[in-house]
């Protein structure tokens, strides 16, 4: 008997490889159920991001996904009101993605987060279906008030790179946030937002996000600045004004 025993070594090595056969299984299978289950947000990342080129590509090196993955399942633990084990999870997340997601926020069907670094999404944000946002958005409150104290953003909005909503707003649906925009007032639906605070420009009741154009977004300051340069030519025409000597129109061409 003692000449057929194995010697240790060998055992051992049976064992990692047992083991390590057994970590490569689960993780297979973790992998595997992730694709099933956020089918709906691997399908709307290829839409949106020209650079996803495959399903295997957006699950392996989509940090919006994987922090997407760490919410659900911290919301979920957070509605059953375990304690401690939701705010680990979420801080998790952040450490590894840069996106910070808390558990107790509200989030629909089809969300993205595009790059990722530097979002944070407060306690009682509330975000619909088929929400895009950049990299460096903040959906904050505006101070230590308790409730309901974070924006509520409607299905089809776009959040441009560093914008910041604050404070309980509502976000109407199909409404684009321009970057770096600071929102602090409800947005209607159908709408862009830019500036600092941010400025509505109604679009016409038209959807504006599908093609994702940032460099057509209308400025309305620049609008009625322009308008008001019309209006001061047709003074002048009507008084016989002339501009002062030195100036022509090309200087005030906006």
């Amino acid at each position: 008997m003692h000449l057929f025993a194995q010697h240790p070594t060998v055992q051992l090595n049976n064992n990692v490889t047992e083991s390590g056969g057994m970590a490569l299984l689960i993780f297979v299978g973790i992998f595997v159920a992730i694709f099933f289950i956020f089918s709906d947000e691997i399908k709307t990342v290829k839409e949106r991001d020209p650079a996803a080129s495959s399903a295997l590509e957006v699950l392996l090196f989509y940090p919006g996904l994987h922090a997407l993955v760490f919410y659900r399942i911290s919301h979920k633990l957070w509605s059953w009101k375990v304690p401690i084990l939701p705010r680990w999870l979420s801080q998790t997340a952040r450490f590894f993605t840069g996106i910070e997601i808390h558990p107790g926020a509200q989030i629909g069907k089809s969300f993205f987060i595009d790059h990722g670094m530097g979002v944070v999404i407060g306690e009682t944000a509330i975000v619909g279906d088929n929400v895009l946002l950049y990299q460096g958005v903040t959906l904050g409150g505006t101070g230590k008030e308790t409730g309901k104290r974070h924006p509520t953003l409607g299905n089809q909005v776009v959040v441009g790179a560093g914008a910041k909503i604050l404070g309980n707003i509502t976000i109407g649906d199909n409404a684009y946030i321009g970057a770096n925009a600071v929102v602090i007032k409800n947005v209607p639906p159908n709408s862009t937002v830019v500036g600092i605070p941010g400025r509505i420009t109604k679009q016409e009741g038209r959807k504006i996000d599908m093609e994702l154009d940032h460099m057509h977004v209308s400025d309305p300051v620049m609008e009625n600045i322009s308008r008001l340069l019309g209006r001061i030519k047709t003074l002048e025409a009507k008084t016989g004004c002339e501009a002062p000597k030195g100036e022509s129109d090309v200087d005030f061409t906006i």
